[in-house]
C-alpha cells in the first residue's frame, strides 16, 4: 500500500511546483506590464480603473485596453495604445518581460526621453509603431538584435544621430519610416527589392542614395538638403582630384616603393625556386589518387611528373587537366560576359581552391586575373555521353531565367567535364539551414519566399524543357545557391540524367531518362520531371523541420510521414519558427504541399506548376498578415 502511495505523493508534489511556478512567472509578467503603463501615464494613480491594468485581474481576460492575447497559449501578442494621450516614457525593461510579444503600437500620443536599448530584449517583436511623439536622442544601437522585425515606424519625433549600419542586416524588413526626425549620417543599404515601405524625407541625411531598385520615388528622400543621387535629381560630386605631394614627398614615397618591390621580387623568386624543385598540388594529388582506377584525366598537381608534359608549371592550388597522348578540347564559352575570350588553360593554371566534394564530384573555387571569381564543378559519372552532353549545354544556355544560375562555360573531353559558374558569394540553402549562418536569422517570412521563388524558377525550366526531356535530376539545397542580394538560384540544371533514381528513399525508383524523351501522356504525368517534384518536396522539409534529409540513419521523409500519421504534425516544425511566432496554419500548409511531393506514387505527385501555385497562395496569406496597421 505504501509503494502505491508515495510515488503518487511524489507526483503530486511536482504537479504542485510546477503550477506555483507557473502562477509565479504569470505573476512577474502582471508586474512588469503595471510598472510599464505606470511609466508611460505618471501620475495617474487610477490606472487600473482607466485602462483595465491590474495585477489582480488577466491580461487575457479582455479588461486590458489596448491588449490582445494569443487564443491558446493566453499569452500577451500585441499592445496597441494609439493616440490615449500617454505622456510619459517607454519602460521597455519592464515590457520585454513579457517575452511573447509581437506588435507594439504607441503612435500620436505624448511620450518622450529616449527610446532605451533594452527594446532590444523583446526578442519577437515584429512591428515596432513609435510613431508621433516626442522621443529624442540616438536610435538604440541594440535596434538590429530585433532580428524578427518587420516594420518599424519612428517618424514625426525628435531622433537624432545616424541610423545603426547593422539594422539593414535585418532581413525581411518590410517597412522602414523615419520620415521628420533629425536623424543625419548615410542612409544604410537596406534590401530595397523587399521593403514595400520606405521613407526617410525632412532629416539630415546626407551622401549618396543606395540604389532603390526603382522601388521609391523623390518623395521618400525630400528634405535632406544633403543627400543626392537617384531619384533625386541632385547629382552627386565627382570625387575630389588626388592630393599633390611636393617634389621631396614623391622621392620618398618613390624610394619606398622601389624598396619594397625588389623585397616583393626576391620573395616571389625564392618561393618560384622552392616550388620548382619541389611541386606538389595537394588538391589536385587528392583528385588524382580517388580516380586514378576509373579515368584517364586526373586532376593532378605533381606537373613535373605528368604524362604529357604539357604544362611544366602549375599554381599549388590550381585545377589541371591532361588527357594521354590528345590535345586537350577547347573551353566552350556560352552566352555570358563574365568569362568571356576565357582560355582553356587560363582556367587551369588561375589558383583553386578545393571548396567542396559530393558523390558526382568535386567543386572549386578559382579566381582570374582581374579579380573574377568562379566556380568550376568538376563532373564525373554523369551519364551522359559527350555528344549528347554538349547538345544538352546548348539547350539549357537558349533558356534563361533569373534565379537559374547557368554555366558560363564548359569543357568536354571523353572522360572529363569541367562546368563554369559566377562564384555565388552566400553560399547554398544547405549550409543556411545547417552550417554556419554568419549570425542571420532564417526567417519564416525569408523561408517562404525562397521556396516561392525557387518553385517558379523550377516550373519555367520545365515548361521550357518539357520537349528536350531535361529535368534538374539533381535537385537538393546544396544546389540552390544564394546570391549576393540572398535570392535563390538553382545550380547544375541537366547535369545529370535520372537512372535508377532512388528520390533519395529506399521505397522509390524511377527509369532512364534519355536526353530526347516525349512523354506521350502530358507534362504532369512525366515522371523524369517527378523526380524534380521529389527533391524539391524534400527541400520543402528540409526548411520547415530544419533537420538534415540523412543523418547517421536518420531519413527525413520518413520520420515527418511517421510524426504526421501520429497526429503530431506541429512536432516536426524547426523551433526557430515556433519560437519567432510563425503561422502554424501556413506551416501546416506548406507542409501539406511538401507531403505531396514526396508522394511514394510518381504519379500521384502533383506538377512543379502546381507546386508553385499553391505556395505563392501561403506566401500572399503571409504578406497579408505582416500589413497589420493596428
Amino acid at each position: 500500500m505504501m509503494d502505491r502511495v508515495l510515488p503518487t505523493c511524489v507526483l503530486v508534489s511536482v504537479l504542485l511546483f510546477l503550477f506555483v511556478m507557473a502562477r509565479s512567472e504569470e505573476e512577474e509578467v502582471k508586474q512588469a506590464l503595471v510598472r510599464f503603463m505606470e511609466k508611460l501615464a505618471p501620475g495617474n494613480t487610477v490606472i487600473g480603473q482607466t485602462f483595465g491594468w491590474d495585477v489582480k485581474t488577466d491580461p487575457c481576460s479582455g479588461k486590458w485596453q489596448g491588449v490582445t492575447c494569443d487564443s491558446q497559449s493566453q499569452s500577451v501578442k500585441k499592445i496597441v495604445l494609439d493616440e490615449r494621450n500617454l505622456t510619459g516614457v517607454l519602460d521597455a525593461l519592464s515590457l520585454c518581460t513579457t517575452s511573447s510579444l509581437l506588435v507594439l503600437s504607441l503612435n500620436d500620443n505624448d511620450i518622450g526621453g529616449h527610446i532605451p536599448n533594452e527594446i532590444s530584449n523583446c526578442q519577437n517583436l515584429t512591428h515596432l509603431y513609435l510613431s508621433g511623439n516626442r522621443f529624442s536622442g540616438n536610435l538604440p544601437v541594440s535596434l538590429p538584435q530585433l532580428s524578427n522585425l518587420k516594420r518599424l515606424d519612428f517618424s514625426k519625433n525628435g531622433l537624432s544621430g545616424q541610423v545603426p549600419p547593422n539594422l539593414s542586416k535585418v532581413s525581411g524588413m518590410l517597412s522602414f519610416l523615419v520620415q521628420d526626425n533629425q536623424l543625419s549620417g548615410e542612409i544604410p543599404k537596406f534590401d530595397f527589392s523587399n521593403l514595400a515601405q520606405f521613407n526617410v524625407s525632412n532629416n539630415n541625411f546626407s551622401g549618396a542614395i543606395p540604389d532603390v531598385k526603382g522601388r521609391f520615388n523623390t518623395s521618400s528622400f525630400l528634405g535632406n538638403p544633403g543627400l543626392c543621387g537617384l531619384p533625386l535629381s541632385d547629382l552627386c560630386p565627382l570625387s575630389p582630384p588626388a592630393k599633390k605631394f611636393s617634389t621631396k614627398q614623391l622621392r620618398v614615397y618613390s624610394g619606398y616603393a622601389i624598396i619594397g618591390f625588389f623585397v616583393v621580387v626576391v620573395t616571389v623568386a625564392l618561393k618560384l625556386s622552392k616550388k620548382k624543385r619541389h611541386v606538389v598540388d595537394k588538391t589536385g594529388a587528392e583528385e588524382g589518387r580517388e580516380l586514378q582506377d576509373n579515368s584517364d584525366n586526373k586532376i593532378s598537381g605533381t606537373s613535373s611528373e605528368s604524362k604529357t608534359g604539357e604544362f611544366a608549371y602549375r599554381s599549388e592550388y590550381s585545377i589541371t587537366s591532361f588527357e594521354n597522348g590528345a590535345a586537350a578540347s577547347p573551353l566552350v564559352v556560352l552566352s555570358s560576359p563574365v568569362v568571356n575570350g576565357l582560355k582553356f588553360e587560363e582556367l587551369l593554371q588561375a589558383p583553386a581552391e578545393l571548396v567542396g566534394r559530393g558523390k558526382h564530384g568535386s567543386l572549386y573555387k578559382v579566381m582570374l586575373d582581374g579579380g573574377v571569381t568562379l566556380a568550376v564543378k568538376r563532373i564525373k559519372d554523369c551519364g551522359i555521353q559527350k555528344e549528347d552532353f554538349k547538345m544538352r549545354m546548348e539547350r539549357i544556355d537558349q533558356v534563361k531565367h533569373p534565379n537559374v544560375l547557368h554555366a558560363s562555360a564548359y569543357y568536354c573531353s571523353k572522360q572529363e567535364r569541367l562546368l563554369v559558374y559566377e562564384f555565388q558569394q552566400n553560399g547554398s540553402l544547405f549550409n543556411l539551414l545547417h552550417g554556419s549562418q554568419n549570425s542571420q536569422l532564417f526567417d519564416w517570412g525569408s523561408r517562404i519566399r525562397i521556396a516561392a521563388i525557387t518553385a517558379q524558377a523550377l516550373a519555367f525550366m520545365h515548361d521550357e524543357l518539357h520537349d528536350d526531356g531535361i529535368a534538374h535530376g539533381n535537385l537538393k539545397s546544396s544546389n540552390i545557391l544564394l546570391d549576393k542580394d540572398m535570392y535563390p538560384r538553382i545550380s547544375e540544371y541537366g547535369l545529370m540524367v535520372v537512372e535508377n533514381h532512388q528520390d533519395q528513399s529506399p521505397l522509390l525508383s524511377q527509369t532512364k531518362n534519355s536526353f530526347k524523351h516525349n512523354n506521350p501522356n502530358g507534362g504532369c504525368a512525366y515522371s523524369t520531371f517527378k523526380v524534380d517534384v521529389y527533391g524539391f518536396g524534400v527541400i520543402l522539409l528540409e526548411m520547415l523541420t530544419g533537420k538534415l534529409v540523412q543523418n547517421k540513419g536518420f531519413d527525413l521523409a520518413n520520420w515527418v510521414n511517421s510524426v504526421v500519421r501520429e497526429e503530431w504534425t506541429v512536432e516536426v516544425f524547426d523551433r526557430t519558427l515556433i519560437s519567432e511566432g510563425a503561422s502554424e496554419e501556413r506551416m501546416v500548409n506548406l507542409l501539406q504541399v511538401a507531403l505531396k511531393c514526396i508522394n511514394p506514387s510518381p504519379d500521384a505527385r502533383p506538377c512543379i506548376n502546381q507546386v508553385a501555385t499553391m505556395i505563392n497562395i501561403i506566401k500572399e496569406e503571409e504578406e497579408k498578415s505582416l500589413s497589420f496597421e493596428p
